[in-house]
């Protein structure tokens, strides 16, 4: 496991597209959010570029992965939005580079294929959070999401309890290991190539948007054939925005879904967290250790940074 550095004031954000076109209204809306908190901002030579629903070609949106990387101007790496397109050019990148310049990578949804490929490709931890045009640069920015970024300036433990959100618990337990995982969509997505995620003494943690229970039952099935609900020691269940059935059509709900897959794991499985497509959107570093307890509903998890930025 690498632990990024923290950042101080003065240091400079990058901000890459690896997925489909930002928004670029909300980014630059978004990007007095950092100025505010003493950082700059460097965004990427191919940001606005816009090729079909992706952000530029294959070939340029891993170039910005990597210069940001290669850039000593640069102490973290920041998403302008998700959508579709990181599946496409993990394969190309060059995982030396970034093992050898770690820093802080962090963003959601579609950004989870490279969550999992950088974290198993070389150790470094990053960070599932919200991002400039999907999330900061929209005027329902929650206050609380914001506080999310105080993580990055120094080493800190958080722990999520019925203070962020009710909690329900699926199965009871306890369990420790690593949090791995993000959107579920993606997590199936990887499934069977280079970058399928590894669950073995995880915690996994799930959540989507837009996705009817029918659907979230295909990907839990897929991963339960998987054997990736076998291999985790507990599931955290983050927000999955919108999972309502079709109208018209007989469906289970959402939480009979859930029960259907997570009551007979025997083993911790926690739901009702607000990470994910949601305000208040609370940010996790994903690759530390952390405890889930449903005894005490709460999530417990080592800092994401070391201090000191340079």
């Amino acid at each position: 496991m690498i632990l990024p550095k923290a950042i101080q004031p003065g240091d400079t954000i990058g901000v890459i597209a690896p997925a489909s076109p930002p928004n670029l209204s909300n980014l630059k809306k978004a990007i007095p959010f950092f100025e505010n908190l003493g950082l700059k901002v460097k965004v990427g030579k191919y940001v606005e570029k816009v090729y079909g629903y992706l952000a530029g070609t294959d070939e340029q949106r891993l170039e910005d992965l990597h210069n940001m990387f290669l850039d000593q101007e640069v102490d973290a790496i920041i998403c302008a939005g998700g959508g579709y397109g990181t599946g496409r050019i993990a394969a190309s990148i060059n995982y030396d580079i970034i093992k050898t310049n770690p820093k802080i990578f962090w963003g959601y949804s579609d950004i989870t294929y490279l969550h999992t490929a950088i974290r198993q490709q070389t150790g470094l931890v990053t960070f599932h959070g919200p991002m400039l045009a999907s999330d900061i640069g929209k005027d329902d920015f929650h206050p609380h999401s914001k506080e999310s970024f105080n993580q990055l300036s120094e080493p800190e433990e958080i722990i999520y309890d019925e203070s962020y959100s009710k909690l329900t618990t699926i199965c009871e337990g306890e369990a420790k290991g690593p949090i791995v995982g993000g959107n579920l969509s993606l997590i199936v997505n990887s499934i069977g190539g280079d970058y399928e995620i590894d669950t073995r003494g995880k915690l996994l943690f799930i959540e989507d948007v837009d996705e009817p229970p029918y659907r979230i039952d295909s990907f839990l099935s897929q991963l339960k054939h998987a054997g990736k609900l076998d291999d985790a020691v507990g599931v955290i269940v983050g927000d999955f925005n919108n999972a309502k059935p079709k109208k018209d059509r007989p469906s289970l709900t959402f939480e009979e879904v859930l029960d259907d897959y997570f009551k007979p794991l025997n083993k911790p499985v926690l739901s009702g967290f607000n990470i994910g497509h949601c305000q208040p959107h609370y940010a996790i570093p994903l690759g530390t250790q952390a405890k889930l307890c449903t005894h005490t509903k709460t999530l417990t998890i080592e800092p994401g940074v070391i201090g000191g930025s340079s």
